[in-house]
């Protein structure tokens, strides 16, 4: 499955992100180079898309059918609908539920079908949860691959879980309460210059 690849923290500098945003337990000390020059209108736009595309682990063609999906949405804004659609992923639920270091492992996670969503195994990443959805890691991979899931667990336990979601740590399990409003969403992203970026 194609992914974007590269060194994680020089593109967490070049787009002014902390690496805590993506699960990164790690700080660069050096500088952005691009720091302090002036961009233009375009290249702000271009660089909030950037951001979201490179936090959320979504490439080009996938993120652009999020944004279609968006517009069409009938209640709230294109940019919140964006955001909220992008939230409610598969792979960020696992993340956010603290069942995953970073969403690149949260996607593994989803990938090698150790995810149920109301007892059915999903194995798509980018699955749309839905408010009353039940999420849990599969019994067969607890077993399997119990002591990866410890060591997990000891990783993102300082890890605040989100108002719309209840995790059960202690048994790998969790649910939906219901959609997070853009309020609820931690992402360093400005979703109306994207939105000015695919209006042009």
């Amino acid at each position: 499955m194609a992914r974007e690849m590269g060194p994680v923290l020089k593109r967490c500098r070049s787009l002014g992100i902390e690496p805590s945003v993506i699960g990164i337990d790690k700080k660069s000390n050096r500088a952005n180079p691009r720091a302090g020059k002036k961009v233009s209108e375009y290249g702000m736009q271009l660089r909030e898309k950037q951001k979201a595309k490179f936090i959320y682990g979504v490439l080009e063609k996938p993120f652009r059918n999020n944004f279609d999906k968006a517009k069409k949405m009938k209640n709230g804004t294109t940019g919140e609908n964006l955001m909220i659609l992008l939230e409610t992923r598969l792979d960020n639920v696992i993340f956010r539920l603290g069942f995953a270091r970073t969403r690149q492992e949260a996607r593994q996670i989803v990938d090698h079908k150790h995810v149920l969503v109301n007892g059915k195994c999903v194995n798509i990443p980018s699955y749309t949860v839905k408010a009353g959805d039940a999420i849990a890691i599969s019994e067969k991979a607890k077993n399997k691959a119990g002591q990866r899931f410890k060591d997990i667990l000891e990783a993102t336990s300082g890890r605040a879980v989100p108002g719309w979601l209840t995790a059960d740590a202690e048994n790998l399990t969790g649910s939906v309460n219901e959609y997070p409003t853009r309020d609820q969403i931690d992402v360093p992203v400005n979703e109306v210059l994207i939105v000015e970026l695919y209006s042009k």
